[in-house]
């Protein structure tokens, strides 16, 4: 445990949000990608189901490269992806190059979940891990505020174009810091796990999967809002600036969710059971979407949604690799991978359906079911 050269928590947090904070940036973009690449809107929504399946595999690939070639190297090699993938986008006027760009920026974001997880865990234990995570997970309830709002600047002022070019230079950026002030956490004696015999025990793990399923299911309902909400509020009057500024309810919801998670356990709950509890307020909340789908009081359950996953993404997380603590780092990765790959499919159908209160209802209502099969 490397504990002398603890990287500072301000370069952890702007890694970690960094995955989240880029694609809500890239949101308030997908009208005007659809116009400019003369496509429709299901196509434009693809390219955010095409980012996920990317990102999956990036998850695994930084998670193993971890271990193998360090903590800090991986996550430069990251930064220096996702750059080069936001700049082919620049310059493209072909969507299907387009499409490839958006999966090289994906495979390159994934190390600041998996990378900057790993450092976290290098670096703290027990009590003190979790009140870090508590801080991570309170900045990244509020890097909607600043993707949306960006975002929606941006597009504003300059287009789609202006968003990828910001985000190159914002990838450079965070090299330029990882590489003057990141520290190597990797202990020295760290081994790299069978592989075949992890993923042939994960495979069989039945509680394991129905884990991937609810994390995968929780963030489809979140981030079918980033592409789908574009579009609908766009048939409703609203440019991309005033779109935007839905990101702080949002921020606000998630926050509100994670400080009452934290209360909740606090007065005795349990994880389990606040998962079913926050599964049933998404469930009911997704129905009422539904029912308000083609009107601007979508916000309201979509409140109640993002409520329900700030309290139940976390419970869910903390107890799905209890039995793997031995080979938390590759387990994880290959977790991550699992859900990432379902969060992208599930997102493709979400895209084809373009209807949000549909896919927040359908969603919620089978993450309710999985809860209570847990």
């Amino acid at each position: 445990m490397n504990t002398f050269r603890r990287p500072p928590l301000w370069l952890l947090t702007l890694l970690i949000m960094f995955p989240q904070l880029v694609e809500t940036i890239y949101s308030p973009a997908l009208p005007g990608i659809a116009t400019s690449f003369h496509i429709s809107s299901e196509r434009a929504a693809q390219t955010l189901s095409v980012y996920f399946v990317a990102f999956a595999v990036g998850v695994a690939l930084w998670g193993w490269l971890s271990d193998c070639i360090g903590r800090r190297l991986a996550m430069q090699a990251g930064l220096i992806c996702y750059g080069t993938g936001c700049a082919l986008a620049v310059v493209t006027t072909d969507f299907s190059i387009l499409l490839l760009a958006r999966m090289i920026s994906a495979i390159g974001a994934a190390a600041g979940s998996v990378v900057v997880q790993t450092m976290l865990r290098d670096s703290y234990e027990s009590t003190a891990l979790s009140r870090v995570f508590s801080v991570m997970g309170a900045a990244l309830a509020l890097s909607p505020v600043f993707g949306l709002l960006s975002g929606g600047w941006l597009v504003s002022l300059y287009g789609h174009t202006g968003v990828f070019v910001a985000l190159v230079l914002l990838a450079l950026l965070l090299l330029i810091l990882t590489a003057a002030v990141l520290p190597e956490t990797r202990p020295e004696h760290t081994l790299t796990p069978e592989l075949a015999a992890l993923l042939s025990r994960m495979v069989r793990d039945s509680e394991l999967w129905k884990n991937a399923m609810l994390v995968a299911l929780l963030n489809t309902m979140l981030f079918s809002y980033y592409s789908l909400a574009p579009f609908l509020f766009g048939q409703l009057g609203w440019n991309a600036r005033a779109f935007g500024w839905t990101g702080a309810l949002l921020a606000f919801a998630s926050l509100s969710g994670s400080l009452l998670n934290r209360k909740l356990l606090t007065a005795g709950l349990t994880p389990e059971q606040l998962v079913r509890y926050a599964c049933t307020l998404a469930a009911l909340s997704g129905l009422v979407a539904w029912w308000l789908q083609h009107c601007a009081l979508i916000l309201l359950p979509v409140f109640g949604v993002v409520l329900a996953y700030g309290i139940a993404i976390p419970n869910v997380l903390s107890q799905a690799l209890r039995h793997y603590r031995a080979q938390a780092g590759t387990a994880g990765a290959l977790f991550g991978l699992s859900y990432y790959l379902l969060l992208g499919m599930m997102l493709g159908l979400a895209g084809m359906v373009q209807q949000l209160g549909l896919v927040l209802s359908v969603c919620a209502l089978l993450a309710w079911l999985c809860s209570l099969r847990r």
